[in-house]
C-alpha cells in the first residue's frame, strides 16, 4: 500500500486514476465511509471533489495535526489543488508537486505566502523533526515578523532554551522513556536499552528521544549511555509528566510526586501516544517505548 490515496467522485474517475499514476498513489472512488477507512491507512489523501464534500467528510475524523493525514482538495476541473490540512505536514508539498501536471496549488499558511519556511517545512527539509511541539506557533508568528537565529549545536553538550524556541532533532518514530535507581551504571542502562530494543523489534536509530524525570539530572550513568548511543536524552519538568496518564502507574515513582517515569515522559514527548512497549524493569532501569 501507498502513503498516498486519491479519492475521487466516480464522473471524475478517469482523470483522477492518471493522476494518482503519477503520484505512484493509491486510487478509490468516494463513498460516505472512504475518509474514515483512510484516515486510519494513509499519510496524504488527495479529493478530488468540492472542498464541501471533503470538509464534512473529514470534520469529525481531525484530531491532531501532528498525527492528522494530510488533505489536499483538486478541483473536479483538475486546475487547482487546495491543502486543507497538514499544509506545513507535507500537504503545501503535495499541492505545489501537482503542479508538474499543470495544477496550480493554492497555498494557505502565512509563511509560505510570504515565501518564507515555517519551523515544520525547515525540519521537513532537514528529514528532522519537531521535539517541542508547542513551540512552533511563536517561533513560525516571529519568522513572519522577520528573521529568527538559527543554531546548530554540536554535541556533546547540555542546552537550556525556553518554551519558544524550538529543537530539531534527527528524525525518528519511538520515544523511549527511561527511569532508574539512583547510582545506576552506564553498563545497565545499554543493557536496559539493548533488551527493551530487541523485545521490540526496534533499531536504535528509529529512537528519536529518551526521555526521563528532571530529578535524574545528576545521573552520570544515565548520561554516559545516552551519549554512547549518539541519542537525545530530555529531562522533564513534573508538571510535564503528570500531565499523562501512565496505564501503569508506579508506586516507586509516587514516592517522588510522579505518577510514573518511564512510560509518561515517553507519552510526553511521543506524537501518537501509541504505546509500543508498556514499562519494564530491567535489573534498576525502568523502559517504556512509545511511538
Amino acid at each position: 500500500m501507498k502513503d498516498t490515496v486519491v479519492i475521487s467522485l466516480k464522473t471524475f474517475d478517469n482523470d483522477s486514476k492518471k493522476l494518482a499514476d503519477a503520484l505512484d498513489a493509491d486510487y478509490t472512488v468516494y463513498n460516505s465511509e472512504i475518509f474514515g477507512e483512510c484516515f486510519k491507512e494513509y499519510k496524504n489523501i488527495i479529493a478530488v471533489m468540492s472542498a464541501g464534500i471533503a470538509v464534512r467528510g473529514i470534520a469529525t475524523l481531525l484530531k491532531d495535526k501532528w498525527t492528522d493525514p494530510c488533505v489536499v482538495v483538486v478541483s473536479p476541473d483538475f486546475k487547482f489543488a487546495v491543502p486543507v490540512t497538514g499544509g506545513h505536514h507535507g500537504g503545501n508539498s503535495l499541492a505545489k508537486k501537482m503542479e508538474e501536471f499543470g495544477i496550480n496549488p493554492v497555498i494557505t499558511t502565512a509563511t509560505e505566502t510570504k515565501g518564507l519556511m515555517s519551523v515544520e517545512s525547515i525540519a521537513e527539509k532537514e528529514g528532522m523533526d519537531i521535539l517541542n511541539k508547542d513551540s512552533t506557533r511563536r517561533v513560525n508568528a516571529a519568522i513572519l515578523e522577520g528573521k529568527i537565529p538559527r543554531y546548530v549545536l554540536s554535541g556533546p553538550a547540555v542546552a537550556v532554551v525556553s518554551p519558544s524556541v524550538s529543537i530539531l532533532l534527527k528524525n525518528g518514530e519511538y520515544i523511549m522513556g527511561i527511569g532508574c535507581r539512583r547510582g545506576v551504571s552506564k553498563e545497565e542502562v545499554l543493557d536496559a536499552i539493548k533488551r527493551a530494543l530487541e523485545s521490540s523489534c526496534i533499531k536504535s536509530d528509529e529512537i528519536f528521544a529518551y526521555a526521563t524525570t528532571r530529578l535524574k539530572e545528576g545521573e552520570t550513568g544515565l548520561a554516559d549511555a545516552i551519549l554512547d548511543l549518539d541519542g537525545n536524552l530530555v529531562f522533564l519538568d513534573d508538571a510535564t509528566i503528570n500531565a499523562e496518564i501512565p496505564p501503569s502507574p508506579s508506586r516507586a515513582s509516587d514516592k517522588i510526586g510522579l505518577l510514573s517515569v518511564a512510560e509518561s515522559s515517553a507519552l510526553a514527548l511521543s506524537k501518537r501516544k501509541e504505546i509500543i512497549m508498556s514499562k519494564q524493569v530491567f535489573g534498576r532501569v525502568t523502559v517504556a517505548i512509545v511511538r
